[in-house]
């Protein structure tokens, strides 16, 4: 049956003298490239590359134009030009070429179609102990308005950013967590990273978000946590020390103004596969928070 009809001729019809033949995997074809194209444009739209693709496409338009238009000379240059163009753009989105890979790596998708390829989680729970150990200690960090950007390791493993810290392998506790990040210390700057219930490392440097519509509001640290979260499955807890505010970051998104219970919500879900629905409710409460 499927063989007949993808072996069928298709409809075939002309147009101002053009002839047209329409396909079932012409249709496939169309729809796939519709697809990507989609999200292609949905993901480059909330990075710093969204002008810089709008300003390719504007060339592409202009080579289109010039080629109806029959202008020979300029459709020359724009060939020589799009000769070398894809080295280019491959060397000028390799940012978000890795990321959008990245993301597609730890796609839900592709874990269940391919379930041989879904990274076991062994190792990444959280005890109640170590859970109970960071909220106290951001909790209070938060109120003596401290600085603190904490995380936690989940499936993915992020041994090229502990690699830039400092090595721990220390027992959770709220007294040394508080200790790492009072001020004036050698290792309150960066990021300290916990695996396993354990401190591996501190003072630990982590990639910025590169996404444009980021509040100016946000600090260092913020960006910090959005952009580990963007990279890797992991959360990322952050104290700010201008408000005091407690965040969460997971999966590219920002959970802001968050109160100790709900944090207790979310470090939960390391243990017992915390939903979407959840978090999506605790940055609803966030938001209402801080629109009153």
């Amino acid at each position: 049956m499927l063989d007949k009809l993808f072996q069928w001729n298709g409809w075939a019809f002309k147009i101002g003298g053009i002839s047209i033949t329409i396909t079932i995997t012409g249709i496939i074809e169309t729809i796939i490239f519709i697809v990507l194209i989609y999200y292609l444009i949905r993901f480059f739209q909330r990075t710093k590359a969204w002008n810089l693709l709008k300003g390719l496409g504007l060339l592409v338009l202009v080579y289109g134009a010039a080629y109806v238009l029959g202008f020979n000379n300029l459709t020359y240059l724009f060939k020589v030009l799009f000769s070398s163009i894809l080295l280019a753009v491959i060397v000028i989105f390799q940012p978000e070429i890795r990321k959008a890979l990245e993301r597609l790596g730890t796609n839900n998708l592709i874990q269940k179609v391919f379930p041989s390829l879904k990274v076991k989680d062994e190792s990444s729970d959280l005890s109640a102990e170590s859970v109970e150990a960071i909220v106290h200690a951001l909790s209070s960090m938060g109120r003596n308005h401290v600085g603190a950007l904490i995380v936690i390791e989940r499936k993915i493993m992020l041994d090229e950013y502990i690699t830039t810290g400092i090595t721990l392998d220390a027992a959770i506790s709220h007294a040394l967590l508080e200790q790492i990040f009072e001020k004036n210390t050698p290792l309150h700057d960066g990021a300290v990273i916990i695996r396993e219930n354990r401190i591996v490392a501190a003072t630990c440097y982590l990639p910025l978000s590169q996404e444009a519509g980021i509040s100016k509001e946000l600090g260092t640290r913020h960006r910090a946590a959005l952009g580990i979260s963007e990279m890797s499955d992991c959360i990322a807890l952050v104290a700010s020390e201008e408000t005091g505010q407690l965040s969460f970051a997971v999966n590219g998104k920002l959970s802001r103004d968050i109160s100790d219970k709900e944090l207790m919500e979310c470090l939960a879900g390391t243990r017992e596969a915390a939903s979407s629905e959840t978090e999506k409710k605790i940055r609803l409460r966030g938001r209402r928070r801080r629109r009153k």
